[in-house]
């Protein structure tokens, strides 16, 4: 098996972590992974916003409500989020927003596996209680939508 295969065959969600710092360089190779995937007519309609800071995780999880915990124990969270500034060019199909998102979220958690760091994946798009938490948590503009947090 080649070590693409191994990766997404080991992959695993981690709800408990290690309190190591995540290196510059292994955050940059995480987005990098995350913005090469496809996007629907190539629009790269997502936006990300990281997070070292371990108060402003601990309310990231309390944003997502229960189902959050893994951020509690984190040391990185990256909230995915959907760019609808940038869906125009599907206008037929502006949903395709959400797809990708999740296309872009799967390269991240396998980008870490590969660097040996756990993740776990949380849902937040499409419960409005969570997308709104987010969104005013951030005070991200009405374009852009919060899709799913990666602890």
């Amino acid at each position: 098996m080649n070590d693409t295969l191994k990766t997404i065959m080991n992959r695993k969600s981690v709800r408990k972590f290690a309190d190591k710092p995540i290196s510059k360089e292994d955050v940059q190779t995480i987005l990098k992974a995350g913005m090469s995937g496809p996007s629907c007519v190539n629009s790269r309609c997502w936006s990300f916003v990281v997070v070292q800071d371990k108060d402003k995780l601990l309310k990231m999880a309390d944003a997502n409500v229960k189902y959050a915990n893994p951020l509690r124990g984190a040391n990185l969270g990256i909230l995915v989020c959907g760019d609808l500034s940038r869906t125009e060019f599907f206008a037929n199909a502006r949903e395709f927003w959400v797809i990708d998102g999740a296309i872009a979220a799967q390269n991240m958690i396998l980008a870490a596996e590969s660097l040996g760091i756990g993740s776990c994946w949380l849902g937040t798009w499409p419960v409005k209680e969570r997308v709104d938490n987010q969104t005013a948590l951030f005070d991200l503009p009405e374009h852009i939508v919060p899709h799913s947090v990666i602890a």
